[in-house]
């Protein structure tokens, strides 16, 4: 039954907009993109799937590592149970920062050879400081709740602490726009657009925000955050400012940010997370019983490396459900723009750009890719284009 359940919700999830037999013409991206652009874009990204790999098994190791030999000092904390969770819980998330460092300054040079950021290697690291102070503390608070509800539900505690996740994780999409340091949008034309974008959507108009990346990045890029009052399109001025991104692409990136909004992505995605906080809870339960279980600091070490595990096993079905949303998107902008040409030639630009692999291996766009590839986006846009000129 439960089963059942969680198949009709997963059903009605992934329903979306794109039509179901939609003939999609194929496309030779070596005609669309000069061949050295797109040799340079797969060298690029070669590296950083070489090196999401070593990341991850030496985060991994470390928390292996931790899981094994942190039990130590559970052993000699004075704190009590949930102080010297908390305490465990700090060190593993210190340790699992301190692993990625190196692969983050690698990260930055391989940026900085192919004129991908100018930022500084120091700078680089602490960029995003306030997400990631933020993800410390949903992390942590995250852990006190567990062990307090540990404390009186031994076994059961997955199934408290599952809706409590859920509620957090919802509170987290909500101040997420809050996190980041931006300004409004001064662009009348673009405002205007946007409102008359939002009602051919159906949906209220979204507040515009600019945020300023240079420091990091000088690859364009937009994201939609929040949702009812929070609701933000940001857009990077890195593509507000590109002259090779005409004001075209910029209206499909807006149509294609706003789509996420009016198709309630961001609500979709809590509901995504919420069917697997249920079964992911209770596999820690599991795996941490014999340390004593999550009542037990002992068994905040393993805990952390389960949920690592986790997260990474879960990782393509995550990208699958993201590729299917920023599709669903694209077709909604090519819907509201009725422009499949500035579409095509966004994306053409972004391989440009970016660096963006516009066909990568099949291997690497089901395990890392969170948006289709340049080419089925062309795609795309060719279908749309054709559909509508029946």
């Amino acid at each position: 039954m439960l089963g059942a359940v969680w198949a009709s919700a997963a059903y009605l999830l992934w329903k979306g907009r794109v039509p179901g037999d939609l003939a999609r013409p194929e496309v030779d991206v070596e005609r669309l993109i000069d061949p050295g652009t797109i040799e340079e874009a797969e060298d690029y990204e070669r590296f950083f799937r070489v090196e999401f790999v070593l990341s991850q098994l030496v985060l991994i190791g470390v928390l292996v590592a931790y899981a094994k030999f942190g039990i130590r000092f559970a052993r000699e904390s004075a704190a009590g149970r949930i102080g010297t969770g908390m305490l465990l819980g700090m060190i593993g998330l210190a340790l699992v920062w301190l692993s990625q460092v190196p692969f983050r300054l690698a990260e930055v040079w391989w940026d900085r050879r192919h004129d991908q950021t100018d930022s500084g290697y120091v700078e680089a690291l602490f960029a995003n400081w306030i997400a990631l102070g933020a993800e410390f503390l949903f992390i942590s608070f995250a852990l006190v709740v567990v062990m307090a509800i540990a404390g009186f539900a031994p076994r059961r505690w997955w199934l408290f602490a599952a809706p409590f996740f859920v509620s957090l994780a919802a509170l987290f999409a909500f101040v997420f726009p809050y996190l980041s340091v931006t300004e409004p949008l001064e662009d009348p034309a673009l405002s205007r657009d946007a409102r008359e974008y939002a009602a051919r959507q159906g949906i209220e108009p979204v507040r515009l925000a600019v945020e300023d990346v240079t420091d990091f990045t000088s690859a364009p890029n937009a994201y939609a955050v929040g949702y009812g009052p929070t609701k933000r399109i940001v857009f990077w001025n890195t593509l507000l400012d590109d002259p090779l991104i005409g004001d075209d692409e910029v209206r499909v990136v807006l149509a294609h940010e706003l789509a996420h909004h009016s198709r309630d992505h961001i609500l979709k995605a809590v509901a995504w997370y919420t069917l697997f906080a249920l079964p992911g809870a209770w596999l820690i339960a599991v795996a941490t019983r014999r340390r004593g279980g999550m009542a037990d600091p002992a068994a905040v070490p393993l805990s952390l490396l389960v949920l690592v595990v986790l997260s990474l096993l879960s990782t393509p079905l995550n990208n699958l459900v993201s590729r299917h949303m920023e599709e669903e998107a694209d077709w909604v902008a090519l819907e509201t723009t009725r422009d499949p040409e500035g579409a095509k030639s966004l994306f053409e630009t972004f391989a440009v750009l970016s660096l963006n692999d516009p066909d990568p291996p099949t291997w690497s766009y089901l395990l890392f890719d969170s948006h289709p590839s340049i080419e089925q986006r062309i795609e795309l846009a060719n279908a749309w284009r054709d559909s509508t000129s029946r």
